[in-house]
């Protein structure tokens, strides 16, 4: 299977996984409250965004950016980085802060935090030259997108002031994000010459990666909180299963 082939079948899949997953709470429009399965897929999956960062991401930007810079000791792939998971964590502190003073705001902004991330992870996975990276990206938005999507349709049910049409309008732009990211990435590197294409690549990698990182950790930690010690506990095996999964697969690749 070529590479261009695999993302556009990637991208069909993270499209039809994105919608299926938004269909019962959308639905249902209530208020749900108990989604332990869920809960722990996506604890699962947050290991998944920490090893594929650390272990794949972090590693393939920095290889890029030797490759095509040279000899060059400043940290650029831990820049780009670090320029995800600030622009992540601020786009949740005003959620946070929204939450105490504009209550009416948290849905808009929660749906525009997962959209960006989306469409930054779809990017990650499309400006990939390599098969084996773009395949153990896709791992990892993939096992987050149902729990993902899921969690920003309960939110946007729960904002009563939202009228259908806007709900539909937010879970349709989340949900096409992620493969828009993937085409973009694909057509830009597509069109640029070998050793632009590989900086926008290494970049791109960087940066999603600070965003994995975010998801995996301080996002985890927020919206995994649980009063029971016991389920937290069963939550944090599930996270070092996924990143064990990751681990291994440096083996293969």
């Amino acid at each position: 299977m070529s590479l261009l082939i695999y993302k556009l079948l990637a991208a069909l899949l993270l499209l039809i996984t994105a919608i299926l997953a938004v269909i019962y709470p959308i639905k249902a429009r209530t208020r749900v409250t108990d989604h332990r399965f869920m809960d722990l897929g996506d604890a699962f999956a947050s290991g998944i965004f920490l090893g594929a960062a650390l272990f794949h991401m972090l590693p393939d930007a920095n290889a890029a950016f030797q490759e095509a810079l040279g000899h060059y000791t400043y940290p650029l792939a831990e820049l780009f980085c670090a320029a995800g998971f600030v622009l992540l964590l601020f786009l949740e502190r005003l959620t946070m802060n929204s939450e105490h003073h504009h209550e009416l705001t948290i849905p808009y902004l929660a749906a525009v935090t997962l959209i960006i991330h989306s469409l930054i992870e779809g990017a990650a996975l499309g400006v990939n030259t390599a098969l084996a990276t773009a395949m153990i990206i896709f791992l990892a938005i993939f096992v987050h997108k149902g729990s993902e999507s899921f969690a920003l349709s309960i939110i946007l049910c729960r904002g009563n002031h939202l009228s259908t049409k806007s709900l539909y309008w937010l879970v349709g732009i989340f949900s096409v994000m992620t493969p828009i990211g993937i085409l973009l990435g694909t057509v830009i590197t597509s069109f640029l010459q070998f050793k632009e294409a590989q900086l926008i690549a290494a970049g791109f990698n960087a940066f999603a990666a600070g965003t994995f990182l975010y998801m995996s950790t301080l996002h985890h930690i927020h919206h995994h909180q649980r009063m029971h010690e016991a389920e937290g506990m069963v939550e944090f095996f599930c996270l070092l299963l996924g990143l064990g999964l990751m681990g291994l697969v440096v083996l293969w690749t």
